[in-house]
């Protein structure tokens, strides 16, 4: 590959040839970012702009950093492997190494992954005597790590409560554990490196008058810290070149923060905003879309995407009655695009929430479609679930020695390696399961266990194992980890799968006489053990939307748009949480290539209920030309209606029938009125019928659905 300009649209040249100035490229979905910086360094070096070492290239993945570095080896007659290129993480530890001295460090001083790191803490917090219930060890760390990502050290925090500052006192004990055992973690590399910068005047000086421009990929997803330490090493004198999309920053939860491309336009005076706005992956059909669902976000700097190659096909719009009739209409669509010549590797489902896969992963199954679940665990698979179904297993029988291996101590409950390891000499002396040889201070635990066994004895399959989640303690823990959320709605999950499960016994006679815990569990084995597709096998791909981002494909099925599940009801609750899923829903468009399927059910099985959804938002925002509905458009239809009748202070019920509610007779209620439910929380009345105390207002409760409600028991109050 040589230096080629004459491949790049006027926008890509501009930006590749711009002078030694600030610059912000707002690089859109598929414009071509990535060859447009390889193809910037090639061009400055060639042109004499800078020398291979005055050039800095942040990128955010050791991927993306690599396939940077082969592109300009194949551009340059010159080594790129001693160019500073590389993640924030790898160029600090980098500067690290080389001047640890300064930066008070050992030469060989090690990296804690976030496991190690957790290890770490789990230590202090136990060599420190401290309250595991009020400090659990995830909290510490998250705590820890987000105060050096915001560039706060312990004593810089604000202590606003005894509560905080008990945990300032841990992140202090932690620096000087670290610091004693010659550790660092990933916070800690950028931070030091910040820190040494920041104080050592020559040092600065030196890597200023050095990087004579700065190149940063994703600006979008840098946090605060991150921007501050490309703000010290600009200094006066460097050229920062920012290449970021505003419109795809989807990783908050991370720390990243959007705003910070609006404050380098500002802070850097930056005189150059290029905007790559062709798309060389999507036809136009899927960009406009995307550019109608963006617009209605009022914080972003504003591009609009097109291509060259044609409207294509209209987006496909699936109304399901159900999740499962959803995943069986996917399922289909899958079948037939394969029939017709399509790689199952060129398709790919999405989904907001890891919890929706189960379903379409059982649809999967039952086909017999090959499938790799991407960046993530197949639903059976993941440690959540599995410790629900190791604890499921003990009750089922007590001698499986591997289901108790896994739970002996999880959630934690002061069970140490020399006691398991008394039981285990006890089984093998004995011959017995580890079960049996339970005595002393384990007693408990045997107890718990035989305890779930007589409690669920004649509960139905799903009360059962909503009973055993609940009283082994996993829901507890895991609400202590800042990011068991997600755990928790697969936890929920497994006992909407055995209500599947049940559903789908009922429905089939069998010969075969087994209880149905037992066979609930041969089941989740059997899905557990087979079909996720091996390397290099065709399969389709099935992966969330935060998962998706850099990645492209033929045909994207994008589920479950739904109000409250995408954008997710704790998302909208946030401040700017609606915008950025708004940014989601944006990347998961633009994933598609030539085809694009958009699907919703009326009802779906989440937080072990049935809900009654209203199709998304999202959906409404996208213009009606563009789309082809494949269901008839009354069900939907009719709930955009509800959604829409939040605006309006009156309005008439839709029905006419016979005995329905004038808009201000139900009760005391009217249409249009906002109401509070001591369960569902606050929602708006959408339409009423019957008088009296048989008065019933319908009520859309966002996120927790669509209900209909006796007014005389129901406890509404006005809102």
């Amino acid at each position: 590959m040589s230096l080629r300009l004459e491949h790049l649209n006027p926008e890509q040249l501009a930006a590749v040839t711009l002078g030694d100035e600030h610059a912000l490229i707002l690089a859109g979905a598929g414009s071509g970012k990535t060859r447009v910086l390889t193809t910037r360094i090639a061009w400055l070096i060639k042109n004499a702009r800078v020398t291979p070492g005055g050039v800095l290239a942040v990128t955010f993945t050791n991927k993306a950093a690599r396939e940077m570095l082969t592109r300009l080896g194949a551009m340059l007659p010159v080594n790129p492997r001693g160019m500073w290129i590389g993640t924030f993480h790898g160029l600090c530890n980098r500067m690290l190494r080389a001047h640890h001295r300064d930066a008070g460090l050992p030469q060989t001083f090690q990296i804690l992954d976030s496991q190690d790191q957790l290890g770490a803490v789990k230590r202090l917090v136990k060599a420190l005597d401290a309250d595991e219930h009020r400090f659990p060890p995830r909290e510490v760390q998250y705590f820890i790590n987000a105060r050096k990502e915001e560039g706060l050290r312990a004593r810089d925090v604000a202590l606003t409560d005894e509560t905080t500052r008990r945990f300032a006192d841990l992140y202090a004990a932690y620096d000087e554990q670290c610091q004693r055992e010659g550790v660092v973690d990933f916070a800690e590399l950028l931070l030091r490196s910040y820190e040494l910068l920041a104080r050592n005047e020559l040092l600065r000086e030196h890597y200023q008058a050095r990087f004579r421009h700065i190149l940063v990929d994703e600006f979008q997803d840098t946090n605060k810290l991150q921007y501050r330490w490309l703000k010290l090493l600009a200094g006066r004198q460097a050229a920062v070149f920012a290449v970021g999309d505003d419109d795809q920053s989807i990783y908050a939860f991370r720390g990243a923060n959007v705003g910070n491309m609006a404050d380098f336009e500002r802070d850097f005076r930056v005189q150059k905003v290029i905007r790559l706005e062709q798309n060389y992956r999507s036809h136009g059909n899927i960009l406009d879309a995307a550019n109608a669902l963006i617009a209605n976000n009022r914080k972003r700097l504003g591009k609009n995407l097109w291509t060259a190659a044609g409207e294509g096909e209209p987006l496909r719009v699936f109304e399901a009655e159900t999740d499962a009739l959803e995943a069986r209409w996917i399922v289909e669509e899958v079948q037939a695009l394969v029939a017709d010549g399509a790689r199952r590797a060129d398709l790919a489902v999405l989904y907001r929430s890891n919890a929706q896969s189960r379903v379409l992963e059982h649809a999967l199954f039952s086909a017999g479609i090959a499938y790799r679940v991407y960046g993530g665990l197949r639903f059976f698979e993941r440690a959540e679930v599995k410790h629900a179904l190791a604890y499921l297993r003990l009750v089922a029988s007590s001698d499986d020695d591997n289901a108790f291996l896994r739970v002996f101590n999880f959630p934690p409950r002061g069970l140490g390696a020399r006691t398991l390891e008394q039981i285990q000499d006890a089984a093998k002396k004995n011959g017995t399961s580890l079960f049996a040889a339970i005595e002393g201070k384990a007693g408990a635990f045997r107890a718990l266990i035989e305890d779930l066994r007589r409690e669920t004895a004649e509960l139905p399959l799903p009360e059962a194992i909503e009973h055993v989640v609940a009283r082994s303690g996993l829901i507890e823990h895991y609400k202590n980890e800042r990011d068991g959320a997600d755990r928790i709605e697969n936890l929920e999950e497994l006992v909407n799968a055995a209500a599947a499960f049940s559903e789908e016994e009922r429905a089939v006679e069998s010969a075969e006489e087994t209880d149905p815990l037992t066979a609930f569990l041969t089941h989740a084995a059997l899905e557990a053990g087979e079909h996720q597709a091996g390397e290099g096998q065709d399969a389709l791909q099935m992966m969330t939307v935060h998962s998706a981002k850099g990645l492209e494909f033929e045909a994207v099925f994008l589920t479950g748009l739904e109000e409250g599940l995408f954008p997710h009801e704790q998302s909208v609750a946030e401040r700017d949480g609606l915008e950025e899923e708004r940014r989601l829903a944006y990347v998961a468009i633009t994933r598609a290539r030539k085809r694009l399927y958009l699907s919703f059910a009326q009802t779906r099985m989440l937080h072990g209920q049935t809900r009654y959804s209203l199709p998304s938002r999202f959906l409404d925002e996208i213009p009606e030309g563009l789309m082809k509905w494949l269901t008839p458009r009354f069900a939907a239809q009719r709930a955009r209606q509800a959604l829409a009748s939040v605006s309006q202070a009156w309005l008439t019920p839709r029905k006419k029938a016979p005995g329905f509610a004038s808009p201000a007779a139900a009760g005391g209620f009217r249409v249009g009125q906002n109401v509070q439910h001591p369960k569902f929380g606050f929602g708006v009345i959408v339409d009423a019928e019957g008088q009296g105390n048989d008065a019933r207002v319908q009520v859309n409760f966002g996120g927790q659905g669509v209900k209909w409600l006796a007014v005389a028991v129901a406890k509404l109050q006005a809102a």
